[in-house]
């Protein structure tokens, strides 16, 4: 079940809500959050949820045990193994045995392991959470259950944000239920679903029709049109979920983090991570830069310890080396930046910076979403050589830029800089702050119903998180 479902907006969240809204005791408003995750989870999956319960089990056992001064690293390094090992065996597992295939030639069979939708996610939270105990012995949860909303909570389960535990410990059992969280959430929660299925989707049916086709079969046009695409595509989808959960956050009672902030407006790609996918920098920023010595240990320590969260960060997302490149491409460019031999500190620089960025993120974004790393070059060497391609391939990719997605580029192009968030904080601090919020409801109204012809026409809802 994904947020962009029928199903989801017409059963599953008004269910959920009006039982929450009900019951009065915050233990019984948990216990309809614990049951209404593992009814969400299980809806699709339903053999991993037992994977997913046992992790938080292995997690919550592991966090009792950090929390005492015996056992404390012992407990924490026994998590980072089991948990890693789990993420390995369910994800990677495939991956390492065709590497030892191509470099043995022995021809070990692969196995064909379903991949738990969200396990990138759930594992990453359970190690946050022993790591966090840890660090701060007070913030043990002596209640399982505590535990097991913290990691399966709905909203962030499959597609983030990454929610570190001591964020929301608290809110676990002291958070506010009011007319105007509900108001707010779901305000939020529309303009999510809008950015996913009005531009999103919208970017992605022709981004999939152009990476459908063979780098030879692309025209120069028709490769820029499948890169900016795609590029428009995973920001609008990963920002949208991350709105969408944000959202429903907010309406049950939990503050997450903000998880994108105008990536595309970076002027390095320094910048342009301290913006992008916020919780999983953050993450890999506490919880493996700064372990490792982060820039403390020298320039060439700092450099490989970033090199190796980049890689790690690559690897992340999946089992290929696509990602892999793509993760290293962003790390050759930080460690440049960081010499200043891409001299983004400098001031003539700034315009020229902002056009780098984009075209480091587009370029490595063909990488990410290529199959192959041979397709990805491929397509990259079409963008940037005067290559025809086929005339009837060009003509398919050329007829899937309606009317209705010209429009949504053009949305997109607005929602990627802050114009509308400047056009609400003038409205808000002027006498227009009324009609403002009138015309904000009314447009979010107007956007859902949007959404929801649009989900019940169309058979196009991809859901990219079945890669991670």
């Amino acid at each position: 079940m994904t947020f962009s479902s029928l199903p989801f907006l017409f059963m599953f969240l008004p269910v959920t809500f009006l039982l929450y809204a009900v019951v009065r005791n915050k233990t019984a408003r948990n216990a309809v959050l614990i049951a209404a995750s593992l009814v969400f989870y299980a809806y699709g999956e339903p053999v991993a949820v037992i994977i997913m319960i046992f992790s938080i089990m292995l997690n919550y056992v592991f966090g009792r045990l950090a929390s005492g001064t015996k056992h404390d690293k012992l407990a924490v390094a026994l998590a980072a193994v089991l948990n890693i090992g789990l993420l390995i065996a369910y994800k990677y597992t495939g991956f390492f045995v065709e590497i030892f295939n191509g470099v043995t030639s022995l021809g070990v069979p692969v196995p064909n392991i379903r991949l738990p939708i969200g396990i990138s996610f759930f594992t990453f939270q359970g190690l946050s959470y022993v790591i966090d105990v840890y660090r701060d012995k007070k913030l043990v949860q002596k209640n399982f259950f505590s535990v097991l909303l913290y990691i399966s909570f709905f909203p962030q389960l499959i597609a983030g944000p990454i929610v570190r535990y001591e964020d929301i410990a608290k809110q676990i059992n002291e958070r506010e239920f009011s007319i105007d969280r509900v108001s707010r959430g779901i305000l939020r929660f529309i303009f999510g679903l809008s950015r996913k299925v009005l531009i999103a989707n919208q970017m992605g049916f022709i981004a999939d029709k152009v990476f459908s086709f063979a780098p030879d079969q692309i025209g120069t046009g028709a490769a820029w049109i499948g890169a900016v695409c795609y590029t428009l595509q995973i920001f609008f989808d990963f920002s949208g979920y991350s709105d969408m959960a944000i959202g429903l956050g907010t309406v049950f009672g939990f503050d997450f983090k903000e998880n994108f902030d105008y990536p595309f407006i970076a002027g390095s790609i320094q910048e342009f991570w301290r913006r992008w996918h916020i919780s999983l920098s953050t993450w890999f920023k506490e919880y493996v830069y700064i372990p490792l010595g982060g820039n403390r240990k020298g320039n060439v320590r700092t450099t490989l310890n970033k090199l190796l969260v980049f890689f790690l960060t690559g690897l992340w997302h999946g089992a290929n080396f696509t990602f892999i490149v793509w993760g290293m491409i962003h790390g050759l460019c930080q460690m440049l930046e960081t010499y200043q031999i891409i001299p983004t500190k400098k001031k003539w620089f700034k315009p020229i910076g902002h056009v780098y960025t984009l075209l480091v993120t587009v370029l490595a974004f063909v990488i990410f979403r290529a199959e192959t790393l041979t397709q990805g070059f491929g397509m990259i060497r079409d963008m940037f050589t005067v290559h025809p391609g086929e005339a009837a391939v060009n003509a398919q990719i050329y007829s899937t830029v309606s009317v209705l997605a010209i429009v949504s580029f053009v949305f997109a192009l607005l929602l990627s800089a802050p114009v509308f968030k400047l056009i609400r904080a003038k409205a808000e601090s002027s006498k227009m702050s009324s009609a403002y919020n009138y015309a904000a409801y009314t447009g979010s109204f107007l956007l859902l119903i949007i959404s929801i012809l649009m989900l019940a026409s169309s058979t196009y809802n991809p859901f990219i998180y079945f890669r991670f």
